[in-house]
């Protein structure tokens, strides 16, 4: 039987105390098998939560929406369609680190009036490949991808924005929590401005950030909505710990990406080897 979200979040307490106590310890070899376990509870939690809000059902009609200009975040345009590149755009700078297109689509429909379908996203990275090598920097940024710190290779299933530095875009051993919590950081801060600008946030806005806070020791308490202020507080504390260690992991590997990779790669990423040995004619 499936743990519920209940149990799963009391698991993942009781796994970032011994995480903690690992690194106080300076057990290396426990500290990562308690990250990996870490990475499998939150996944697990995240199935279950998926799961337990499709079985509370939506509405058979959907209530009506607010006006447009009320739905709109600052500085967004309301004439015409706004392109897929330019929606993922928008909501990676609230994310502000590289995120999956299922995150991008969920935040996008949290704070955007128009929804953006993940599917579109599929082949988005291969088509502003293309774009770059062809053009260079003629665009003013680019949906690029997140770069593994070992091999420099694109991670999979990862978008990131082309001005970014490039020390944000990678991802390292820490990466998957650090970036999570620049995640709910982003979220908390969008729906501060919208609130300090007279725009309510949405309750898709809400349940986003009660999903961020609900696996942030501090960050939520019973309240029907999360506090942004207090969900910003516990990321920054818990973001501290793992700064020093990330920010080592990271610069290292900009410094080799930045010596080793072309412009088109520091983007995109190195090719895997498989791929560059078949298309020399070579053989694995």
């Amino acid at each position: 039987m499936a743990a519920s979200v209940e149990e799963l979040e009391k698991r993942l307490t009781a796994l970032r105390a011994q995480w903690r106590e690992s690194r106080r310890a300076g057990d290396k070899t426990v500290s990562a098998r308690i990250r990996k376990e870490l990475r499998e509870v939150e996944e697990a939690w995240e199935a279950a939560l998926d799961e337990e809000e499709t079985q509370e059902g939506e509405p058979a009609v959907a209530p009506p929406r607010p006006p447009a200009e009320q739905q709109q975040p600052i500085g967004q345009s309301s004439h015409g369609a706004i392109p897929v590149r330019e929606q993922v755009y928008q909501s990676l700078t609230v994310l502000g680190a590289p995120a999956s297109p299922k995150l991008i689509s969920a935040v996008y429909e949290a704070f955007f009036s128009e929804p953006l379908v993940a599917t579109k996203l599929a082949s988005l990275r291969r088509d502003e490949e293309r774009s770059f090598t062809a053009q260079g920097y003629s665009r003013p940024y680019y949906i690029c991808a997140a770069l593994n710190h070992d091999r420099l290779t694109a991670a999979r299933g990862l978008l990131a924005v082309s001005v970014w530095p490039l020390e944000r875009r990678l991802i390292a051993s820490l990466s998957p929590r650090a970036d999570f919590l620049r995640h709910a950081i982003g979220a908390a801060e969008q729906i501060q401005r919208l609130g300090d600008a007279g725009h309510p946030p949405t309750d898709a806005a809400w349940r986003l950030l009660r999903r961020f806070a609900l696996t942030i020791p501090g960050a939520y308490s019973e309240d029907t909505r999360p506090d942004p202020a207090r969900v910003l507080s516990a990321a920054h504390t818990e973001a501290a710990v793992h700064q020093a260690e990330g920010d080592r992991e990271r610069t290292e590997a900009a410094r080799r990406a930045r010596e080793q990779l072309s412009d088109v790669q520091q983007l995109f990423g190195a090719r895997e080897l498989h791929n560059a040995l078949r298309s020399a004619g070579g053989f694995l």
